[in-house]
C-alpha cells in the first residue's frame, strides 16, 4: 500500500508526525479512512480512536474532538485533546470526574455552574468514547 505523510497535533504536543498507510477517523458524520491520493476535505471530529496504519505498526491514539484535513500534500488532524493508546488512565478519569461532580454542586451562580457542568460532561463524553 501506498503511503503519505500524517501529523495528529494537540495543543500540548505533537503526537505522530510520519508516513503512513492508512488512518481511520471519528469524524462528526461518521468514522472515515484516509489512503493514499484521497480527495481533499476538512472535517470536524468527535471524541474517539484514531487508528494509525503503515511501515509494520498499528498505533490507537484517542482524541476529544477536533479538526481533520486532507490535502493534496497529506493528512493533518488538529485535535481539542489527544492521548495515545496507552496513557489513557480510567482511574484518574473517573477521579477527575467525580471532582467535577463537586464542582458543579459547590459552583455559585448560573454561569459558574453552566461552565462546572460543561466540564463534566465532557470528561463523562470522553470516558464514554473511550470505550473503558
Amino acid at each position: 500500500m501506498a503511503a503519505f505523510p500524517f501529523e495528529l497535533v494537540s495543543p500540548e504536543r505533537l503526537l505522530f508526525s510520519g508516513e503512513v498507510e492508512s488512518v481511520t477517523a471519528p469524524g462528526i458524520e461518521g468514522e472515515f479512512t484516509v489512503l493514499k491520493d484521497h480527495a481533499p476535505f476538512m472535517t470536524t471530529l468527535k471524541p474517539g480512536w484514531v487508528r494509525i496504519s503503515g511501515g509494520g505498526r498499528d498505533e490507537k491514539l484517542f482524541v476529544r474532538g477536533g479538526f481533520a484535513d486532507v490535502a493534496p500534500s497529506g493528512f493533518t488532524i488538529l485535535a481539542d485533546q489527544a492521548l495515545p493508546e496507552a496513557e489513557v488512565d480510567v482511574g484518574r478519569l473517573d477521579a477527575d470526574i467525580a471532582a467535577a461532580d463537586k464542582g458543579v454542586e459547590a459552583a455559585v451562580g448560573d454561569e459558574t455552574r453552566r461552565l462546572a457542568a460543561e466540564h463534566r460532561d465532557q470528561l463523562r463524553e470522553f470516558k464514554a468514547a473511550s470505550g473503558r
